[in-house]
């Protein structure tokens, strides 16, 4: 036999063994893939590369970070007076959201979802729950027209930033044509893009620090990936970079409001495929920004992962393993402004 025919016949055994040992990991029960797991620091290494660390820092014009900051809590953008984008977005006290299911905007009207946490959320790919934002923008104009939000619009905004010598001063020092629908706009994007909160444990994780993560956290950042939570939850917002159904293997049936039916993305596109689809929430800080889900119906982190491994991967999970899961979790906590959240 010549051996330009022996090497090609070895080559096709090898790569039908690679495909065969490949069917038969990627089709096996998770509970059969323990076998063919490594240890657990080789094996988060690897996993590692799905999540990427929040950057240290980003380059903005600290000027209009300021500006936009003091935009983004002042009532003054409301139409009453009375609530300012701070008032859903607490970032002193609650992490970039509130505390409470659904917040309240002008005459105490109330919001249809709990409102989303605004830390991190420029590298998102849609500014809310089910999609109608896709850029920070037009989440502002969103806002601002709202008849439940701010339930005001440019030409009274204006006039209110322009009747204030403070900001006609600062506008004029960065953008050569003052105060305008654009330059509002990019001042108080320009302060979003600036809420990133870097340099959690598990970002220590991901650079290198191998002691940074207890091996009760590693666990449960183990679990997490091997039970499927990762294929939704990855990315350096480990989430916030798609929309999934809530749901998948159990009906959800919202506890906060049972007799009103969400029905998600389905609001904005009428395809009903996007029936009870929403956005999958980023995890950053996720220990600080209770209650959860789009109706802020679970009060708890613990109860969300329980809720979570039943609706979206159609498992009973383990008190145990609850807690090693809301342990990895609690490390995703990072800084702001240089001070842990």
């Amino acid at each position: 036999m010549k051996k330009s025919t022996l090497f090609f016949g070895t080559t096709i055994l090898l790569i039908a063994a690679f495909f065969s040992f490949r069917a038969l990991i990627f089709s096996a029960p998770v509970e059969k893939l323990v076998a063919f797991q490594t240890p657990i620091e080789t094996d988060t290494t690897f996993l590692n590369k799905a999540i990427p660390p929040i950057p240290l820092s980003i380059e903005l014009n600290p000027a209009k970070v300021l500006l936009g900051e003091q935009l983004f809590h002042d009532p003054g953008l409301s139409r009453d007076k009375s609530i300012s984008c701070a008032s859903c977005h607490d970032l002193e006290n609650n992490a970039g959201t509130i505390n409470i299911a659904r917040a309240t905007g002008i005459n105490n009207r109330l919001g249809k979802r709990n409102p989303p946490t605004v830390l991190n959320s420029a590298t998102q790919f849609t500014q809310n729950w089910v999609g109608k934002f896709n850029t920070q923008t037009q989440l502002l104009n969103g806002v601002l027209h709202s008849p439940v939000i701010f339930g005001s619009d440019w030409p009274i905004l204006l006039k209110t930033l322009r009747d204030n010598p403070a900001y006609v001063k600062h506008f004029s020092q960065l953008y050569p044509e003052g105060i305008s629908k654009e330059s509002v706009e990019d001042a108080i994007a320009t302060f979003q893009r600036s809420l990133i909160t870097p340099n959690s444990r598990f970002d220590q994780h991901l650079r290198g620090d191998t002691k940074a993560l207890t091996p009760h956290e590693k666990e449960g950042y183990r679990l997490f990936s091997s039970l499927g939570c990762i294929s939704c939850h990855q990315g350096v917002n480990m989430g916030g970079n798609l929309f999934q159904k809530i749901g998948l293997f159990k009906e959800y049936k919202s506890s906060a409001s049972p007799t009103e039916v969400d029905l998600g993305r389905f609001d904005i596109t009428g395809n009903e495929n996007d029936k009870h689809v929403f956005k999958v929430p980023s995890l950053r800080n996720v220990a600080k920004t209770a209650p959860y889900f789009h109706d802020g119906s679970v009060a708890t982190l613990e109860e969300a992962i329980d809720l979570m491994a039943a609706y979206q991967l159609g498992r009973n999970i383990t008190p145990m393993e609850v807690d090693n899961i809301s342990a990895f979790l609690k490390t995703l906590t990072g800084t702001y402004k240089g001070e842990p959240l």
